[in-house]
Protein backbone atom coordinates (compact mmCIF):
# COMPACT_ATOMS: atom_id res chain seq x y z
CA UNK A 1 0.00 0.00 0.00
CA UNK A 2 1.17 3.53 -1.00
CA UNK A 3 -0.12 6.08 1.83
CA UNK A 4 0.32 9.85 0.37
CA UNK A 5 -0.66 12.89 3.60
CA UNK A 6 -1.37 16.59 2.29
CA UNK A 7 -1.53 19.28 5.22
CA UNK A 8 -1.46 23.22 4.78
CA UNK A 9 1.10 23.30 7.49
CA UNK A 10 0.39 27.19 8.32
CA UNK A 11 4.12 27.68 9.03
CA UNK A 12 6.87 24.75 9.23
CA UNK A 13 8.60 26.55 12.29
CA UNK A 14 6.04 27.11 14.19
CA UNK A 15 5.40 24.87 17.24
CA UNK A 16 3.86 21.82 16.49
CA UNK A 17 1.19 19.84 19.19
CA UNK A 18 -1.18 18.51 16.77
CA UNK A 19 -0.30 14.92 17.51
CA UNK A 20 0.19 14.44 20.99
CA UNK A 21 3.87 16.11 20.89
CA UNK A 22 4.57 18.57 23.50
CA UNK A 23 7.98 20.08 23.42
CA UNK A 24 9.52 23.89 23.44
CA UNK A 25 9.39 25.78 20.07
CA UNK A 26 12.92 25.35 19.93
CA UNK A 27 12.46 21.17 19.21
CA UNK A 28 10.89 22.35 16.18
CA UNK A 29 12.94 20.07 13.86
CA UNK A 30 12.56 17.14 16.37
CA UNK A 31 8.65 17.99 16.17
CA UNK A 32 8.57 17.88 12.16
CA UNK A 33 9.96 14.32 12.60
CA UNK A 34 7.81 13.07 15.09
CA UNK A 35 4.79 14.49 13.21
CA UNK A 36 5.78 12.68 9.54
CA UNK A 37 5.97 9.85 12.15
CA UNK A 38 2.44 9.96 13.43
CA UNK A 39 1.05 11.19 10.26
CA UNK A 40 2.41 7.63 9.39
CA UNK A 41 2.51 8.31 5.24
CA UNK A 42 4.77 6.94 2.46
CA UNK A 43 4.77 11.07 1.20
CA UNK A 44 4.09 13.86 3.18
CA UNK A 45 2.99 17.04 1.14
CA UNK A 46 3.35 20.45 3.17
CA UNK A 47 1.89 24.05 2.12
CA UNK A 48 2.66 27.06 3.76
CA UNK A 49 5.96 26.29 4.99
CA UNK A 50 6.50 30.34 4.87
CA UNK A 51 10.31 29.35 4.85
CA UNK A 52 12.92 30.52 2.46
CA UNK A 53 16.31 28.86 1.78
CA UNK A 54 18.33 31.17 4.08
CA UNK A 55 16.30 30.38 6.68
CA UNK A 56 16.55 26.33 6.47
CA UNK A 57 18.11 25.09 8.84
CA UNK A 58 19.89 21.74 8.55
CA UNK A 59 17.39 19.62 11.03
CA UNK A 60 14.52 20.80 9.65
CA UNK A 61 15.23 20.27 6.08
CA UNK A 62 17.10 16.64 6.68
CA UNK A 63 15.04 13.93 8.67
CA UNK A 64 16.21 10.39 9.19
CA UNK A 65 14.13 8.27 7.11
CA UNK A 66 13.35 10.38 4.85
CA UNK A 67 14.46 12.58 1.69
CA UNK A 68 12.88 16.12 1.47
CA UNK A 69 12.07 18.74 -1.45
CA UNK A 70 11.49 22.50 -0.98
CA UNK A 71 9.98 25.28 -3.17
CA UNK A 72 10.47 28.66 -1.82
CA UNK A 73 9.30 31.54 -2.31
CA UNK A 74 11.45 34.45 -4.38
CA UNK A 75 9.75 37.70 -3.35
CA UNK A 76 8.62 38.02 -0.04
CA UNK A 77 10.17 36.45 3.27
CA UNK A 78 7.94 33.91 5.46
CA UNK A 79 5.24 33.61 2.97
CA UNK A 80 4.07 30.85 0.95
CA UNK A 81 6.54 27.26 0.31
CA UNK A 82 5.72 24.20 0.20
CA UNK A 83 7.88 21.12 0.64
CA UNK A 84 7.65 17.28 0.05
CA UNK A 85 8.61 14.81 2.35
CA UNK A 86 9.34 11.07 0.84
CA UNK A 87 10.39 7.72 2.82
CA UNK A 88 13.53 6.12 1.38
CA UNK A 89 11.43 3.65 0.91
CA UNK A 90 9.38 6.10 -1.81
CA UNK A 91 12.24 7.79 -3.02
CA UNK A 92 11.19 9.72 -6.28
CA UNK A 93 13.40 9.04 -9.62
CA UNK A 94 12.62 12.89 -10.70
CA UNK A 95 12.07 15.88 -8.78
CA UNK A 96 10.99 19.31 -9.83
CA UNK A 97 10.24 22.97 -8.73
CA UNK A 98 7.23 25.14 -10.27
CA UNK A 99 5.05 24.74 -12.78
CA UNK A 100 6.58 26.42 -16.01
CA UNK A 101 9.96 24.63 -16.94
CA UNK A 102 11.68 27.95 -15.89
CA UNK A 103 13.15 26.88 -12.53
CA UNK A 104 14.36 23.41 -13.90
CA UNK A 105 17.72 22.83 -13.98
CA UNK A 106 17.90 20.09 -16.71
CA UNK A 107 19.25 16.99 -14.21
CA UNK A 108 16.73 15.24 -12.57
CA UNK A 109 13.49 17.15 -14.02
CA UNK A 110 10.29 15.91 -14.32
CA UNK A 111 9.72 17.21 -17.93
CA UNK A 112 6.10 17.21 -20.02
CA UNK A 113 5.39 21.00 -19.67
CA UNK A 114 2.49 21.12 -22.20
CA UNK A 115 1.96 23.86 -24.39
CA UNK A 116 1.85 27.22 -22.89
CA UNK A 117 2.50 29.71 -25.83
CA UNK A 118 -0.72 31.49 -23.97
CA UNK A 119 1.53 32.33 -21.08
CA UNK A 120 4.19 35.14 -21.33
CA UNK A 121 7.77 34.58 -20.00
CA UNK A 122 7.48 37.47 -17.58
CA UNK A 123 3.92 35.74 -16.41
CA UNK A 124 5.01 32.00 -16.11
CA UNK A 125 7.98 33.63 -14.28
CA UNK A 126 5.80 35.65 -12.26
CA UNK A 127 3.78 32.46 -11.24
CA UNK A 128 6.52 30.23 -10.36
CA UNK A 129 8.26 33.22 -8.03
CA UNK A 130 6.25 32.34 -5.16
CA UNK A 131 6.78 28.54 -4.67
CA UNK A 132 3.15 27.17 -4.63
CA UNK A 133 4.11 24.05 -6.75
CA UNK A 134 6.47 20.62 -6.38
CA UNK A 135 6.61 17.74 -8.43
CA UNK A 136 7.91 14.65 -7.88
CA UNK A 137 8.05 11.25 -10.00
CA UNK A 138 7.86 8.10 -8.21
CA UNK A 139 7.74 4.46 -9.52
CA UNK A 140 4.92 2.23 -8.64
CA UNK A 141 4.25 -1.41 -8.98
CA UNK A 142 0.14 -2.73 -9.29
CA UNK A 143 -0.95 -5.78 -7.65
CA UNK A 144 -0.70 -7.38 -11.29
CA UNK A 145 3.37 -6.77 -10.95
CA UNK A 146 3.43 -4.29 -13.31
CA UNK A 147 5.84 -0.75 -13.17
CA UNK A 148 3.86 2.42 -14.03
CA UNK A 149 5.09 6.12 -13.21
CA UNK A 150 3.39 8.55 -10.92
CA UNK A 151 3.61 12.07 -10.40
CA UNK A 152 2.54 13.99 -7.46
CA UNK A 153 2.18 17.64 -7.56
CA UNK A 154 2.23 19.29 -4.62
CA UNK A 155 0.31 22.63 -5.23
CA UNK A 156 -0.45 25.97 -2.56
CA UNK A 157 -2.55 27.84 -5.23
CA UNK A 158 -3.46 31.26 -4.57
CA UNK A 159 -6.28 33.09 -2.25
CA UNK A 160 -8.28 35.84 -3.95
CA UNK A 161 -8.79 38.83 -2.21
CA UNK A 162 -11.45 40.35 -2.92
CA UNK A 163 -9.93 43.92 -2.27
CA UNK A 164 -7.16 43.08 -4.44
CA UNK A 165 -8.89 42.01 -8.23
CA UNK A 166 -5.18 41.56 -9.82
CA UNK A 167 -4.98 38.09 -7.05
CA UNK A 168 -8.16 36.78 -8.42
CA UNK A 169 -6.78 36.81 -12.05
CA UNK A 170 -3.23 35.55 -10.78
CA UNK A 171 -5.00 32.76 -9.21
CA UNK A 172 -6.85 31.75 -12.34
CA UNK A 173 -3.51 31.70 -14.46
CA UNK A 174 -2.29 29.93 -11.96
CA UNK A 175 -4.98 27.26 -12.05
CA UNK A 176 -4.62 26.96 -16.01
CA UNK A 177 -0.92 26.77 -15.70
CA UNK A 178 -1.45 24.16 -13.28
CA UNK A 179 -3.90 22.45 -15.53
CA UNK A 180 -1.88 22.63 -18.60
CA UNK A 181 0.99 20.91 -16.80
CA UNK A 182 -1.21 18.09 -15.55
CA UNK A 183 -2.57 16.90 -18.55
CA UNK A 184 0.66 17.02 -20.32
CA UNK A 185 1.68 14.47 -18.10
CA UNK A 186 -1.44 12.51 -18.34
CA UNK A 187 -0.86 12.53 -22.15
CA UNK A 188 2.86 11.49 -21.85
CA UNK A 189 1.43 8.26 -19.98
CA UNK A 190 2.04 9.25 -16.51
CA UNK A 191 -0.88 8.92 -13.70
CA UNK A 192 -1.09 12.25 -11.69
CA UNK A 193 -2.03 13.05 -7.97
CA UNK A 194 -3.04 16.32 -7.51
CA UNK A 195 -3.23 17.28 -3.64
CA UNK A 196 -2.41 20.22 -1.49
CA UNK A 197 -4.72 23.36 -0.60
CA UNK A 198 -6.06 24.73 -3.72
CA UNK A 199 -8.09 27.40 -1.99
CA UNK A 200 -11.77 26.70 -3.58
CA UNK A 201 -14.68 25.07 -2.05
CA UNK A 202 -16.21 23.67 -5.18
CA UNK A 203 -19.67 22.28 -4.08
CA UNK A 204 -22.23 23.87 -1.70
CA UNK A 205 -21.67 20.63 0.33
CA UNK A 206 -17.88 22.01 0.84
CA UNK A 207 -19.29 25.63 2.61
CA UNK A 208 -21.10 25.62 6.01
CA UNK A 209 -22.51 28.94 4.51
CA UNK A 210 -22.48 28.48 0.94
CA UNK A 211 -26.36 29.36 0.56
CA UNK A 212 -25.57 32.66 1.73
CA UNK A 213 -23.00 33.34 -0.03
CA UNK A 214 -23.74 35.56 -3.08
CA UNK A 215 -23.38 33.74 -6.82
CA UNK A 216 -21.76 30.52 -5.27
CA UNK A 217 -21.79 28.85 -7.94
CA UNK A 218 -20.84 31.30 -10.48
CA UNK A 219 -17.12 31.71 -9.31
CA UNK A 220 -14.36 31.65 -11.28
CA UNK A 221 -12.65 28.95 -9.15
CA UNK A 222 -15.48 27.06 -8.77
CA UNK A 223 -16.09 26.83 -12.62
CA UNK A 224 -12.39 25.67 -13.51
CA UNK A 225 -12.81 23.14 -10.73
CA UNK A 226 -16.02 21.59 -12.94
CA UNK A 227 -14.01 21.69 -16.54
CA UNK A 228 -11.51 19.51 -14.19
CA UNK A 229 -13.14 17.28 -12.26
CA UNK A 230 -15.45 14.53 -13.49
CA UNK A 231 -18.88 15.40 -12.22
CA UNK A 232 -20.50 12.32 -10.81
CA UNK A 233 -17.79 10.67 -8.68
CA UNK A 234 -16.45 7.36 -9.73
CA UNK A 235 -19.44 6.48 -12.00
CA UNK A 236 -18.47 5.76 -15.92
CA UNK A 237 -19.28 6.88 -18.51
CA UNK A 238 -20.49 10.92 -16.87
CA UNK A 239 -17.57 12.94 -16.21
CA UNK A 240 -16.03 15.83 -18.31
CA UNK A 241 -12.54 16.46 -16.51
CA UNK A 242 -9.25 13.97 -16.43
CA UNK A 243 -9.45 13.89 -12.40
CA UNK A 244 -11.71 12.95 -9.92
CA UNK A 245 -12.12 14.36 -6.22
CA UNK A 246 -11.28 11.10 -4.72
CA UNK A 247 -12.81 12.13 -1.15
CA UNK A 248 -15.97 12.65 -2.73
CA UNK A 249 -15.75 9.12 -4.90
CA UNK A 250 -15.89 7.47 -1.33
CA UNK A 251 -17.92 9.99 0.65
CA UNK A 252 -20.26 11.66 -1.78
CA UNK A 253 -22.89 12.66 0.45
CA UNK A 254 -20.67 13.25 4.11
CA UNK A 255 -21.56 17.00 5.18
CA UNK A 256 -19.63 18.77 7.35
CA UNK A 257 -16.51 17.48 6.02
CA UNK A 258 -13.94 20.57 6.21
CA UNK A 259 -10.88 20.99 6.03
CA UNK A 260 -10.20 24.80 7.19
CA UNK A 261 -11.81 26.91 10.00
CA UNK A 262 -11.56 30.73 10.74
CA UNK A 263 -9.08 30.79 14.13
CA UNK A 264 -10.38 34.22 14.76
CA UNK A 265 -13.66 33.37 16.15
CA UNK A 266 -13.40 30.09 17.29
CA UNK A 267 -15.27 28.10 13.84
CA UNK A 268 -13.56 24.89 14.45
CA UNK A 269 -15.13 24.26 17.72
CA UNK A 270 -18.89 24.89 16.09
CA UNK A 271 -17.45 22.94 12.42
CA UNK A 272 -17.95 26.47 10.85
CA UNK A 273 -15.50 25.64 7.86
CA UNK A 274 -14.93 24.95 4.56
CA UNK A 275 -12.83 22.17 2.09
CA UNK A 276 -10.12 23.61 0.67
CA UNK A 277 -7.60 20.27 0.53
CA UNK A 278 -7.84 17.64 -1.97
CA UNK A 279 -6.29 14.74 -3.19
CA UNK A 280 -7.68 14.61 -7.05
CA UNK A 281 -6.40 11.58 -8.51
CA UNK A 282 -6.38 10.92 -12.79
CA UNK A 283 -9.73 8.75 -13.32
CA UNK A 284 -7.73 5.28 -14.24
CA UNK A 285 -5.51 5.94 -11.18
CA UNK A 286 -8.45 6.48 -8.69
CA UNK A 287 -10.57 3.71 -10.14
CA UNK A 288 -8.16 1.12 -9.86
CA UNK A 289 -5.80 1.99 -7.10
CA UNK A 290 -7.47 4.07 -4.54
CA UNK A 291 -8.42 2.09 -1.35
CA UNK A 292 -9.82 5.10 0.87
CA UNK A 293 -9.78 9.09 1.00
CA UNK A 294 -9.88 10.21 4.45
CA UNK A 295 -9.63 13.81 6.46
CA UNK A 296 -7.91 14.12 9.95
CA UNK A 297 -9.86 16.89 11.33
CA UNK A 298 -8.42 15.60 14.90
CA UNK A 299 -5.02 16.72 14.18
CA UNK A 300 -4.31 20.10 15.31
CA UNK A 301 -1.73 22.15 14.96
CA UNK A 302 -2.50 24.66 11.81
CA UNK A 303 -6.19 26.85 10.16
CA UNK A 304 -6.09 23.45 8.40
CA UNK A 305 -6.54 19.74 8.72
CA UNK A 306 -4.44 17.08 6.77
CA UNK A 307 -5.88 15.21 4.13
CA UNK A 308 -5.29 11.90 2.37
CA UNK A 309 -5.61 8.82 0.23
CA UNK A 310 -4.35 5.30 0.33
CA UNK A 311 -3.46 3.35 -2.76
CA UNK A 312 -3.42 -0.53 -3.71
CA UNK A 313 0.19 0.01 -5.30
CA UNK A 314 3.40 -0.40 -3.80
CA UNK A 315 6.92 1.93 -4.16
CA UNK A 316 9.71 1.25 -6.27
CA UNK A 317 12.51 3.61 -4.97
CA UNK A 318 15.11 5.29 -6.79
CA UNK A 319 18.31 3.84 -6.11
CA UNK A 320 19.61 7.56 -5.52
CA UNK A 321 17.35 11.28 -4.84
CA UNK A 322 17.08 13.48 -7.33
CA UNK A 323 19.52 16.81 -7.50
CA UNK A 324 16.51 19.12 -5.80
CA UNK A 325 17.34 16.97 -2.38
CA UNK A 326 17.98 19.45 0.07
CA UNK A 327 20.43 16.99 1.42
CA UNK A 328 22.50 18.44 -1.98
CA UNK A 329 22.08 22.11 -1.14
CA UNK A 330 25.92 23.13 -0.83
CA UNK A 331 24.90 24.31 2.76
CA UNK A 332 23.68 21.14 3.81
CA UNK A 333 25.97 18.72 1.37
CA UNK A 334 29.36 19.21 4.11
CA UNK A 335 31.18 20.77 1.53
CA UNK A 336 32.86 24.53 1.06
CA UNK A 337 31.07 26.79 -0.45
CA UNK A 338 32.86 28.56 -3.22
CA UNK A 339 32.96 32.17 -3.19
CA UNK A 340 31.05 32.06 -7.08
CA UNK A 341 27.93 30.93 -5.65
CA UNK A 342 26.84 34.18 -3.62
CA UNK A 343 27.76 36.36 -7.50
CA UNK A 344 24.64 36.74 -9.32
CA UNK A 345 25.05 36.69 -12.59
CA UNK A 346 23.25 39.53 -14.84
CA UNK A 347 21.74 39.47 -17.77
CA UNK A 348 23.82 41.99 -20.41
CA UNK A 349 22.03 43.63 -23.31
CA UNK A 350 23.72 43.75 -26.59
CA UNK A 351 24.76 47.23 -26.33
CA UNK A 352 26.62 46.57 -23.50
CA UNK A 353 28.27 42.97 -24.67
CA UNK A 354 29.07 44.94 -27.91
CA UNK A 355 30.78 47.86 -25.82
CA UNK A 356 32.46 45.65 -23.09
CA UNK A 357 33.92 43.31 -26.09
CA UNK A 358 35.15 46.54 -27.91
CA UNK A 359 37.17 47.65 -24.42
CA UNK A 360 37.87 43.71 -24.04
CA UNK A 361 39.75 43.66 -27.62
CA UNK A 362 41.36 47.45 -26.71
CA UNK A 363 42.56 46.27 -23.56
CA UNK A 364 44.29 43.02 -25.27
CA UNK A 365 45.78 45.78 -27.51
CA UNK A 366 47.15 47.38 -24.89
CA UNK A 367 48.71 44.76 -22.97
CA UNK A 368 50.32 43.64 -26.14
CA UNK A 369 51.51 46.75 -26.86
CA UNK A 370 52.92 47.15 -23.76
CA UNK A 371 54.37 43.01 -23.75
CA UNK A 372 56.41 44.01 -26.92
CA UNK A 373 57.89 47.28 -25.06
CA UNK A 374 58.70 45.73 -22.20
CA UNK A 375 60.78 42.69 -24.25
CA UNK A 376 62.15 45.60 -26.23
CA UNK A 377 63.98 47.14 -23.44
CA UNK A 378 64.71 43.97 -21.70
CA UNK A 379 66.88 42.98 -24.98
CA UNK A 380 68.64 46.49 -25.46
CA UNK A 381 69.43 46.14 -21.16
CA UNK A 382 71.13 42.68 -21.82
CA UNK A 383 73.19 43.93 -24.69
CA UNK A 384 74.03 47.47 -22.99
CA UNK A 385 75.25 46.20 -20.01
CA UNK A 386 78.92 45.56 -19.28
CA UNK A 387 78.86 43.99 -15.62
CA UNK A 388 77.57 40.53 -14.94
CA UNK A 389 75.09 39.31 -11.65
CA UNK A 390 72.30 41.25 -10.17
CA UNK A 391 70.41 43.85 -12.49
CA UNK A 392 70.42 47.77 -11.70
CA UNK A 393 66.93 49.57 -10.89
CA UNK A 394 67.60 51.73 -13.90
CA UNK A 395 67.90 48.45 -16.23
CA UNK A 396 63.75 48.35 -15.91
CA UNK A 397 63.51 52.00 -16.85
CA UNK A 398 64.85 51.72 -20.96
CA UNK A 399 63.61 54.30 -23.59
CA UNK A 400 60.72 53.22 -26.01
CA UNK A 401 61.33 51.06 -29.11
CA UNK A 402 59.60 54.06 -30.60
CA UNK A 403 61.72 56.84 -29.67
CA UNK A 404 65.96 57.25 -30.37
CA UNK A 405 67.62 55.71 -27.54
CA UNK A 406 69.09 59.36 -26.39
CA UNK A 407 65.75 60.84 -26.67
CA UNK A 408 64.39 63.58 -23.78
CA UNK A 409 61.48 61.48 -23.13
CA UNK A 410 63.07 58.57 -21.13
CA UNK A 411 60.08 56.65 -19.29
CA UNK A 412 59.75 56.60 -15.86
CA UNK A 413 57.87 55.95 -13.24
CA UNK A 414 55.23 58.17 -11.86
CA UNK A 415 56.67 59.32 -8.61
CA UNK A 416 55.44 62.83 -8.28
CA UNK A 417 54.58 61.80 -4.93
CA UNK A 418 57.99 61.21 -3.72
CA UNK A 419 59.99 63.47 -6.02
CA UNK A 420 60.74 67.11 -4.93
CA UNK A 421 59.07 69.44 -7.15
CA UNK A 422 61.87 71.31 -7.92
CA UNK A 423 63.60 68.67 -10.16
CA UNK A 424 61.60 66.08 -12.09
CA UNK A 425 63.02 62.45 -13.08
CA UNK A 426 62.71 63.14 -16.99
CA UNK A 427 64.50 66.38 -16.13
CA UNK A 428 67.24 65.29 -14.71
CA UNK A 429 67.55 62.38 -16.49
CA UNK A 430 67.30 64.33 -20.15
CA UNK A 431 70.07 67.10 -18.73
CA UNK A 432 72.67 64.09 -17.92
CA UNK A 433 71.76 62.37 -21.34
CA UNK A 434 72.30 65.83 -23.69
CA UNK A 435 74.88 66.60 -21.84
CA UNK A 436 76.92 63.75 -22.97
CA UNK A 437 76.20 62.50 -26.16
CA UNK A 438 78.96 60.68 -26.64
CA UNK A 439 79.63 58.79 -23.39
CA UNK A 440 79.05 54.91 -23.70
CA UNK A 441 75.74 54.16 -22.89
CA UNK A 442 76.96 52.30 -19.27
CA UNK A 443 78.18 55.44 -17.79
CA UNK A 444 74.98 57.29 -19.35
CA UNK A 445 73.07 54.55 -17.38
CA UNK A 446 75.37 55.05 -14.09
CA UNK A 447 74.99 59.14 -14.35
CA UNK A 448 71.42 59.36 -14.88
CA UNK A 449 71.24 56.33 -11.81
CA UNK A 450 73.13 58.61 -9.71
CA UNK A 451 71.17 61.57 -10.47
CA UNK A 452 67.94 60.07 -9.88
CA UNK A 453 68.64 59.00 -6.57
CA UNK A 454 70.20 62.10 -5.52
CA UNK A 455 67.26 63.88 -6.80
CA UNK A 456 64.69 61.41 -4.88
CA UNK A 457 66.62 61.58 -1.64
CA UNK A 458 67.40 65.31 -1.84
CA UNK A 459 64.82 65.47 1.55
CA UNK A 460 61.93 68.33 1.79
CA UNK A 461 62.26 71.71 -0.46
CA UNK A 462 63.04 74.63 1.51
CA UNK A 463 60.45 77.23 3.45
CA UNK A 464 58.71 79.22 1.01
CA UNK A 465 59.77 83.36 1.45
CA UNK A 466 56.58 84.85 2.93
CA UNK A 467 55.45 87.50 0.39
CA UNK A 468 55.22 90.62 2.46
CA UNK A 469 58.73 90.27 4.52
CA UNK A 470 60.67 88.00 2.05
CA UNK A 471 60.95 85.80 5.22
CA UNK A 472 61.16 81.85 6.07
CA UNK A 473 57.80 80.69 6.66
CA UNK A 474 57.29 78.70 10.37
CA UNK A 475 55.67 75.65 9.78
CA UNK A 476 52.95 75.13 12.47
CA UNK A 477 50.66 71.47 13.36
CA UNK A 478 46.98 71.64 14.15
CA UNK A 479 46.84 70.76 17.58
CA UNK A 480 43.39 71.39 18.15
CA UNK A 481 40.62 68.26 18.00
CA UNK A 482 38.64 67.27 15.17
CA UNK A 483 39.54 66.35 11.39
CA UNK A 484 42.39 68.36 10.78
CA UNK A 485 44.36 67.49 13.86
CA UNK A 486 47.99 66.63 13.16
CA UNK A 487 47.97 68.60 9.79
CA UNK A 488 50.90 70.80 8.87
CA UNK A 489 49.96 74.54 7.36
Amino acid sequence: MLRVVSWNINGIRSPLQGVGYEEPSNCTATAVGHILDKLDADIVCLQETKVTRDALTEPLAIIEGYNSYFSFSRNRSGYSGVATFCKDSATPVAAEEGLSGLLATQNGDVGCYGNMDEFTQEELRALDSEGRALLTQHKIRTWEGKEKTLTLINVYCPHADPGKPERLTFKMRFYRLLQIRAEALLAAGSHVIILGDLNTAHRPIDHWDAANLECFEEDPGRKWMDGLLSNLGCQAGSYTGSFIDSYRCFQPKQKGAFTCWSTVSGARHLNYGSRLDYVLGDRTLVIDTFQASFLLPEVMGSDHCPVGAVLSVSSVPAKQCPPLCTRFLPEFAGTQLKILRFLVHLEQDPEFKQSALQLTNQTQAQVRQNKARVRSARSRSSQAGTTRGQKKLMSYFQPSSTHPQASSNLELPNLGALVTPRTSEEEVMANVVEGQPKASEAKVAKEVQTSFWKSLLGGPSPMPLCEGHREPCVMRTVKKPGPNRGRHF
